[in-house]
This record gives C-alpha cells, structure tokens and sequence, in this order.
C-alpha cells in the first residue's frame, strides 16, 4: 500500500538532498507535477541530476528549478522552449547530457525492470556513441546504454487508489509511467484519490511502483503553445 501524504511538500520532506538524482515526468507542460516541483524549489535542495524529456519552459514546469539556480545536471532529450536553459548551458553553469528520445524511454523502463543495460542503434556513428562500447548484433552495429536508476521519481497521475495504483489521462500519459517505475522512492500526485481501488483493466501503473501518494492541487493546465485556426467567413 502507498503512504498517504497531505501535501506535496510533507511527502518530499525526508528525501531531498543536495546532489541526488531526480526523475520527472512530462512533455511540454502536459502532465507535469506541479506540486512536486514546487515543492523541490521550496526545499532549496541543489545540485541537482534532473531525468526528463524536457525542462519545461521559463517560467513553468521544470523551468522553475533554472530559475532558482537548483540543477546541476540535465539528462534530457528536447530542451527546446527554454530560454533560460540555453543561456545557463552556453555558461556552462549546467551539464547536459542528451538522449534520443526513445532510448531516454528505454533507459527509464530498464531501470524500473532491474535491467542494468541494453544495446540500440540509435545513435551509432553520431557523438551520443562516444565513450561508450559498441557491439554488432546481426551485422550491424549497436551502442550500449546504460539504466537509469533515480534516487526519487515525480509522477502526475489523473487517478489514484488507495494502493497507488495509477491512471492517466489524455497526453498526461506520456513519460509518467516510465518515471514511475525507476526511482527508489517513487512520488505520486494525483488529481483525483479514491476511496475505492481502481479497476484492474483500467490500471496502468501499478502500485507496487508507488511510495507515496498525494492529493494534487486543483489549477489551470498550462498550455505550451496555442494554435487555433483562423475562423471561417461565409
């Protein structure tokens, strides 16, 4: 059974650290944990490894920890939207190390299945290859990459039961799952908790991944980019 918390911050009390290794989930500004990200900024933890597809935008998301000057090191595979990030790693004040975005997948899932490695072709010949060991499987050439393993791992959830296990809703459901499986202290919040456990069917991160479970706050989802059509004339 997960642990219950009240708030983002009491559940993130006890293991928040300087230097530790964080893994988040999101893309863009879609399913982001708000509360817990807040909650890291409000620790002053820093030196901070964040694992993530993206670090949101100025402003928002995981751009709030730029801002307070908390990360050391990024881990990412699109950094795009994010003024501030470009600036701070042109300073060399940050260390990126970028991932295609697949293999940053495949890391994370290999971390949560207690796989310490696997091979891919994805970027073979290219500066993503370098330093690490290359085999050819069938002819043709692969680079090892290895699991990643965080020390605590932020999930947003849409749903949540009393055992942790997890829904998400819409794009929400994008590197959320992954995350969760790959920390040793996995933090979920989620919009709705229920009383009543989850339908097995409808479960899709089960939870025996899920340390602690919090009630996420009620906002406004920010949108990264909006496009709308120009209206019709008659």
């Amino acid at each position: 059974m997960s642990t219950s918390y009240p708030s983002a911050a009491a559940a993130l009390a006890d293991v928040l650290a300087d230097g530790i290794t964080i893994a988040v989930g999101g893309f863009g500004l879609s399913g982001n944990p708000n509360d817990l990200i807040e909650a890291v900024r409000d620790s002053g933890a820093r030196d901070l490894t964040i694992v993530s597809n993206n670090m949101g935008v100025d402003g928002k998301g995981l751009g709030l920890l730029l801002e307070n000057r908390q990360v050391r090191k990024v881990i990412a595979s699109y950094v795009g939207e994010n003024k501030l990030f470009a600036r701070q790693y042109l300073d060399r004040d940050l260390d990126v190390e970028f991932v295609p975005q697949g293999t940053l997948a495949e890391r994370m899932r290999a971390g949560g299945a207690g796989i310490p490695a696997f091979y891919t072709r994805a970027g073979v010949g290219t500066p993503v290859a370098e330093g690490k060991p290359h085999a050819d499987f069938d002819g043709v050439t692969h680079i090892q990459e290895r699991a990643i393993v965080a020390d605590v791992a932020l999930v947003h959830a849409h749903t949540a039961d009393p055992a942790g296990n997890l829904t998400y809703r819409y794009a929400a459901r994008n590197f959320n799952p992954l995350v969760a499986t790959c920390g040793r202290v996995s933090v979920a919040e989620a919009e709705i908790v229920l009383d009543t456990f989850l339908d097995p069917d409808v479960v899709v991160t089960p939870g025996v991944y899920v340390d602690r479970l919090v009630p996420a706050r009620e906002r406004v989802k920010e949108i990264e980019k909006l496009t709308l059509r120009p209206k019709a004339t008659v």
